[in-house]
């Protein structure tokens, strides 16, 4: 049985039998699923996901189509489920619980407990490659991603490394998404580079609950860090 049809059968249970807010929701994950450490993380980052992507929604006031498009190149969802995964993100758009009540339980459901967790960085690249879909990150978008980033205990230098994966930050933009500081030797740079590769190969991302149908998250935080480590080179290079 693939990720979405139990995500689907967990979906139709919460919504049937409790008042669907997101304590129940997140609640339910724990209990439904308490046999499956390895399946209890899969589905709750997509829960996770599913669900602040329904309130950044929500904050922003408008889905363009080039959103949905990009929800859908991240969810990559059969037919038969779609319906499943629509109740779930209408579910959480109409809950009364604010986005930083949701952040605050999916943190709880999802990480580590430490700052800077994999999972929720995660998390917060699937949330920024929907925001930027339409060709920018908007200004209500963005404030919602950076408090996001507090809930989840990201640090601040930490959060504009993704940010810059995601936004042109300008000249820095290169040495920010490697997290990385200018003047580095070039044997610096690349030990840096070949450790974020090693740490985002879609191995380690599987293992630590990202399910196999979401890996364009990663392939995409990849190729963002090749990009930015050739410019580096080319820099130091010719410099």
């Amino acid at each position: 049985m693939s990720i979405w049809d139990r995500l689907g059968d967990f979906i139709t249970r919460v919504s049937s039998s409790t008042s669907s807010g997101v304590a129940d929701v997140v609640e339910a994950v724990r209990t439904v699923f308490s046999g499956d450490p390895d399946l209890r993380r899969r589905v709750a980052f997509s829960v996770a996901m599913i669900a602040l992507s329904a309130k950044m929604a929500k904050a922003d006031g408008i889905v363009t189509q080039d959103e949905v498009r990009a929800f859908q190149q991240i969810f990559e969802v059969p037919k038969d489920q779609t319906r499943n995964v629509a109740r779930l993100y209408d579910l959480a758009k109409r809950d009364i619980a604010g986005f930083e009540t949701y952040a605050a339980r999916m943190a709880q459901l999802c990480g580590s407990g430490h700052s800077n967790c994999k999972m929720l960085e995660d998390i917060l690249d699937g949330l920024f490659h929907i925001a930027k879909a339409d060709g920018m990150v908007h200004e209500r978008e963005g404030q919602f991603l950076h408090r996001i980033a507090e809930i989840f205990r990201i640090e601040e230098a930490h959060y504009q490394s993704i940010l810059a994966r995601h936004v042109d930050l300008g000249a820095a933009d290169p040495y920010v998404v490697l997290g990385i500081e200018r003047g580095k030797t070039f044997e610096e740079v690349r030990r840096r580079y070949r450790k974020l590769v090693s740490d985002n190969h879609p191995d380690r991302l599987i293992a630590r609950g990202l399910p196999q149908e979401f890996i364009k998250i990663a392939t995409s935080r990849i190729a963002a860090i090749n990009a930015a480590y050739e410019m580096i080179e080319r820099g130091l290079r010719h410099a």
